[in-house]
């Protein structure tokens, strides 16, 4: 399953610093404004220790994490909808991404001029999100008008969809993003072919100074008690500071710079899980002599379905999964020592993949 995020937010926020802690691909960042004029494109491991733990029973030939793709988008402004800056180009991008990491920056810094004049990333929410709702707005019109004619012709469905449709824009022209539209589940099926900016699920990133990175700041409080409604996740991180710890090839000396500056664990492993919980995601795994391997799937997901992530002719093929829980594994050493306690399941078609999964799969095309 490819999943992508996307890193957005005004100009000189330090989405691209953010993007070179938790990216493979470093990019460049500068204190101009608009100095970049195309996305960023990079792949992060999803760090999970899980994996080596399996391996020290199994010593296979490799080790694969799962993966995930992240775009870091040219910083937005007031205007974006309408071409300002480079709007057009930034909110086409978004439409691609299955998630939003929205930057705000919360710190101060006389060199890096913001260009609002001032730091407040309560108003820099706003600017971002009225953007978004914006264009927003205009493609739940142009699909009005596409029912209307539907309408007329006797479609018997768009009358409701009419409706639907009728709820997000009367919420989008009351500012409030489409996420948050009372619509029920069903009915977000007239807006799938919009790709609403809007309605994608937003992770919150504080961008704060190294001797915030702990306890955050007056600015991180007020963002964080403005949000409170939302029931999101914000994640405070020191994206400069960690951007750099993460240029150290040896990950024990990275580990000890982390715990210099007060910090348990980097912002990618955190801002991972943040992406996972947010995307209702989990992990399960397949391990051999070949290579020990996690894939990402949705939760909730049954065992057909999870065996489609690896490769279709899994799914198509479909005859039965031989499931190990993670921690049996682990705490009887093998999979011959799972069968003899009892420990080895073998699941059908309407089997649930639970998060730590084990799975050996069995088919037939």
């Amino acid at each position: 399953m490819s999943l992508r995020c996307g890193i957005i937010g005004l100009t000189n926020t330090g989405k691209t610093t953010l993007f070179n802690c938790v990216s493979n691909t470093r990019a460049e960042t500068g204190a101009a404004a608009f100095s970049s004029t195309k996305s960023n494109i990079g792949m992060m491991n999803v760090p999970d220790q899980r994996l080596f733990e399996i391996d020290k029973f199994i010593h296979s030939a490799k080790i694969v994490p799962t993966t995930m793709e992240m775009l870091d988008i040219p910083g937005l402004a007031k205007g974006a909808s309408h071409g300002e800056g480079i709007g057009n180009k930034f909110l086409a991008d978004i439409r691609q991404v299955d998630a939003i990491i929205h930057v705000l920056r919360c710190f101060d810094d006389p060199n890096l001029a913001h260009i609002e004049g001032s730091i407040d990333p309560i108003r820099d929410k706003e600017i971002v999100d009225l953007e978004l709702q914006v264009r927003d707005l205009d493609s739940v019109e142009k699909k009005l008008q596409k029912l209307e004619r539907l309408l007329r012709v006797g479609d018997k469905d768009a009358k409701h969809g009419i409706d639907v449709l009728k709820v997000y824009k009367d919420h989008l022209e009351s500012l409030q993003s489409a996420r948050s539209a009372p619509v029920h589940k069903d009915d977000k099926r007239f807006i799938d072919d919009l790709f609403l900016l809007s309605d994608k699920p937003v992770l919150y990133v504080c961008n704060v100074d190294d001797k915030s990175a702990v306890n955050g700041n007056a600015y991180t409080e007020r963002f964080i008690d403005s949000v409170k409604e939302e029931n999101a996740d914000v994640l405070v991180v020191a994206a400069k500071m960690e951007s750099e710890i993460a240029e150290l090839d040896n990950m024990d000396d990275r580990m000890a710079f982390l715990s210099d500056a007060g910090i348990q664990e980097p912002g990618v492993n955190r801002l991972v899980r943040a992406a996972f919980h947010l995307l209702d995601l989990q992990t399960f795994f397949t391990a051999g002599p070949k290579e020990v391997r996690a894939w990402t799937i949705h939760k909730g997901m049954n065992a057909p379905q999870a065996s489609g992530v690896i490769h279709s002719d899994l799914e198509r093929g479909f005859i039965r999964a031989e499931v190990m829980k993670y921690a049996d594994f682990v705490k009887l050493g093998s999979e011959h020592a799972c069968k003899e306690h009892g420990k080895l399941m073998i699941e059908g078609k309407n089997y649930i993949v639970e998060d730590g999964d084990i799975m050996h799969i069995r088919f037939n095309v």
